[in-house]
């Protein structure tokens, strides 16, 4: 069984989903409120992808490197640092703290 019919079930159901929004405001505006609600949707989502890969089932392998690593990041943001510096210094602090640990 290939998996291009779930693919393809996915993209249609993805632009549905897309489509329902303009359909359903008719062309009127979202308030603040609803669009401050919808930015966040995306942190949140994301924040909790990182958590569920990082801990993984029942946090039993919990790697204390990665978990450094992305502590540094809110630290060099808060330094107003570019996004692929900050990368680089998350990379080296996990680097750093798997040597110092190994």
């Amino acid at each position: 069984m290939t998996p291009w019919p779930a693919i393809a079930a996915v993209a249609a159901l993805s632009f549905a989903i897309k489509a329902a929004g303009p359909v359903a405001l008719a062309g009127r505006e979202l308030s603040g409120r609803a669009r401050a609600v919808i930015g966040l949707m995306a942190p949140a989502l994301l924040a909790g992808f990182v958590v569920v890969d990082v801990a993984e089932a029942r946090w039993s392998a919990v790697d204390h490197a990665v978990l450094a690593g992305l502590a540094s990041v809110p630290v060099l943001r808060l330094c107003r640092l570019p996004m692929p510096v900050v990368l680089v210094g998350a990379a080296a602090v996990t680097a750093l703290v798997r040597r110092l640990a190994g």
